[in-house]
């Protein structure tokens, strides 16, 4: 069962970019945790502020080292300095996962291997 980490972090305008680039180093080094599938931090192309965090950890124990760990405690000092605002970011069980695609290729919103 993996865990989604996915959400929403505000930064003053001007500032995310710079934020971002700092920050690349630690989303680099994150990705080498054991665990870690998935970690990035991304410019929403429509806002000047918002940034998206995606996350997918192959365990609880996995997101649990991380959290406790000095890349994510690194991340809130380099992000908090910037006057981090407006944080929506949640956890997900997964408990099924599938391709979008079914094997003819088509896009599929049901759950079709059960």
């Amino acid at each position: 069962m993996s865990i989604l980490i996915a959400g929403t972090v505000h930064l003053p305008a001007g500032d995310r970019e710079k934020a971002l680039a700092e920050t690349a180093g630690l989303v680099a080094e994150t990705r080498t945790q054991p665990g870690c599938l998935h970690y990035v931090w991304s410019a929403d192309p429509t806002s000047d502020t918002r940034l998206y965090v995606f996350e997918k950890w192959a365990s609880q124990e996995d997101l649990a080292a991380h959290l406790a760990g000095p890349y994510y405690m690194n991340m809130l000092t380099s992000l908090g300095k910037y006057g981090v605002s407006d944080t929506e970011v949640a956890k997900y069980r997964v408990d099924l996962e599938e391709p979008v695609y079914d094997p003819e290729g088509r896009p599929r919103a049901d759950f079709f291997t059960e």
